[in-house]
């Protein structure tokens, strides 16, 4: 009998936590299984658009190899631009129109990388600067040097600070970059060259006022 009684007592507080929390527990395994079968769903469609992205990128690089035309690369980056190809195909574009000496197309290709927050970015922001400096935009140049984060690149960066001060006659402040650069690259004979005509073009700086 008082094995009945605690079984009768066991089942009464079974049905009395089903009473009070059965519907939670009903709304956290539908919650649970959907949030399931959403992840599968989307870990799927992530999965497609990511092959359908890989097919596009290796299309267009296929079309480049045969005819060196960047056309197929163009029209990948106009309908993959939030993938991670889209990034290596930019590069491809800038390089082959820095080659045809097409500045304007390679900053356009190389300005959506250097704004992303992806790993290459900062590799893309050098060689816009780059681009910057062959188009005499000496202030963009710097602005975009400003925004390189990973210290590997600091005697680029520095150095490439340095011809755009230099350029924009600011030459106190390209004797400042330049000797920057010096610290990671002490040996750099090209670097210490640059450093030699900051004294000589200001000399002939002088030289021109004078005569005004």
């Amino acid at each position: 009998m008082d094995r009945y009684e605690t079984e009768e007592q066991q089942v009464e507080a079974i049905k009395q936590f089903w009473k009070e929390n059965g519907t939670a527990i009903i709304v956290g395994a539908v919650l649970g299984l959907g949030g399931l079968w959403g992840w599968r769903f989307y870990s799927d469609k992530t999965i497609e658009s990511k092959e359908v992205a890989s097919s596009a990128y290796q299309a267009g690089i296929d079309e480049f190899v045969k005819s060196e035309d960047t056309a197929s690369l163009q029209a990948f980056l106009s309908e993959h631009s939030d993938s991670g190809y889209s990034n290596l195909a930019a590069f491809i574009v800038a390089q082959q129109a820095v080659e045809k000496d097409d500045f304007e197309a390679a900053k356009r290709a190389l300005e959506g990388v250097a704004s992303s927050t992806d790993a290459i970015a900062d590799l893309a922001r050098i060689r816009l600067a780059k681009v910057h400096l062959h188009l005499g935009e000496n202030t963009q140049a710097i602005s975009q040097l400003d925004q390189v984060v990973a210290t590997s690149f600091l005697d680029q960066v520095n150095e490439l600070k340095g011809d755009a001060h230099f350029a924009n006659g600011e030459f106190d402040q390209a004797r400042s970059s330049y000797n920057l650069a010096l610290v990671e690259l002490p040996n750099n004979i090209n670097i210490k060259m640059k450093l030699d005509n900051i004294a000589y073009a200001k000399t002939q700086a002088v030289s021109i006022d004078s005569e005004e």
